[in-house]
């Protein structure tokens, strides 16, 4: 079992940048798959990100391609949403989440317990 803590949060002017950070527990973080996800107010939770857990490939929902960067750190346990360009309809709750190995449907096992990012215009 895994346990996920989100930080990097918070209020930022559109155009700037956060990096969001996904701490987790455990000694065998660089088999997990992981995703960032985020939920707006009123609407459904969505994609943003994943990273695989073998060769690190990423994945991205078209809305941020260019502007967001997922990557790992296996030694710290760690994986990092750089988040450029920010909009305000980037503003949302992000939850990091978890899958030992693969990942089908983007389904994950584990979640962290989200960080707010507020991008005011």
């Amino acid at each position: 079992q895994v346990q996920l803590v989100e930080s990097g949060g918070g209020l930022v002017q559109a155009g700037g940048s956060l990096r969001l950070s996904c701490a987790a527990s455990g000694r065998t973080f660089s088999s997990y798959t992981v995703g960032w996800f985020r939920q707006a107010p009123g609407k459904e939770r969505e994609f943003v990100a994943h990273i695989w857990y073998i060769g690190s490939s990423t994945d991205y929902t078209d809305s941020v391609k260019g502007r967001f960067t997922i990557s790992r750190d296996n030694a710290k346990n760690t994986v990092y949403l750089q988040m450029n360009s920010l909009k305000p309809e980037d503003t949302a709750v992000y939850y990091c989440a978890a899958q030992n190995g693969p990942t089908y449907n983007r389904k994950y096992d584990y979640w962290g317990q989200g960080t707010q990012v507020t991008v005011s215009s």
